[in-house]
């Protein structure tokens, strides 16, 4: 097993409020670690030292929940693509590295304390596209609306997305258009959504800009840093959609 010695530069904030500042310290790891584990370490010391343990998120470390969203050495999620930060180990960096880490960076995004940061507004973005109703009378047989593979597919795809925030903390505008195309496309895409896809279209973009996220920068960071490789032809589509529904719309 081998083990290695690490400088860690870490974000400590408070609050919101909080001016906040890059605090160093040294741990021990080893290759077989993850990430957060390493973390870990690092805050037992900190505890047995008499000293506030560093604030982070995580909840199922197996790359699903998106809620270990961290920026490290100036990538969301780090080095590796198509990476959680639970999933990230500490083989792929050696001994005497630096480390930096600081959280998501966004004017939407309010630091709660230290790496944690307040997520909510996609929850509301999530809110204001609604869901499918739909009558359907009984329960009906799960395949029975034929549904193209390719389209099936591709909703499948943009389901994918995990809402972890690293496409805002990529983009140089701080968009999360691509949080909320996967969103519209995932239920947009498939006949049981079509019904009220452009009230939805346009609900959760109007939400989207309410919530202060900047606008597309274009510059694909946000497909290149997705941990789940959402593709940006979902943000072209959503401005189709919503190009289409503000036409001759009173919605």
């Amino acid at each position: 097993m081998s083990n290695m010695k690490l400088t860690l530069h870490i974000w400590r904030q408070r609050n919101a409020n909080d001016t906040g500042t890059f605090e160093t310290h040294t741990v021990e790891a080893n290759e077989h670690m993850s990430f957060l584990e390493m973390l870990d370490v690092l805050n037992q010391g900190l505890i047995e030292q008499k000293k506030i343990p560093v604030a982070f998120e995580h909840d199922c470390r197996e790359g699903i929940c998106g809620a270990c969203s961290m920026v490290i050495n100036g990538r969301p999620h780090g080095l590796l693509g198509g990476t959680t930060v639970c999933q990230l180990h500490m083989r792929f960096f050696k001994d005497g590295d630096h480390i930096w880490v600081e959280p998501f960076r966004a004017k939407a995004f309010k630091v709660i304390r230290d790496l944690v940061v307040d997520r909510s507004s996609f929850d509301r973005i999530i809110q204001a596209g609604g869901y499918v109703s739909v009558n359907t009378g009984g329960t009906p047989d799960g395949n029975a609306i034929p549904i193209e593979k390719d389209i099936a597919s591709q909703s499948m795809d943009a389901a994918a997305c995990i809402g972890c925030g690293a496409c805002v903390a990529a983009c140089p505008n701080g968009s999360a258009m691509l949080f909320t195309a996967a969103k519209a496309s995932h239920l947009g895409l498939l006949p049981q959504g079509e019904v009220e896809n452009s009230r939805r279209v346009q609900a959760m973009v109007h939400q989207h800009d309410k919530e202060g996220f900047g606008r597309c920068s274009n510059t694909y960071a946000c497909e290149a840093e997705c941990p789940k490789e959402i593709s940006v032809t979902n943000i072209a589509r959503l401005n189709r959609w919503y190009l289409k529904s503000s036409l001759g719309s009173n919605v």
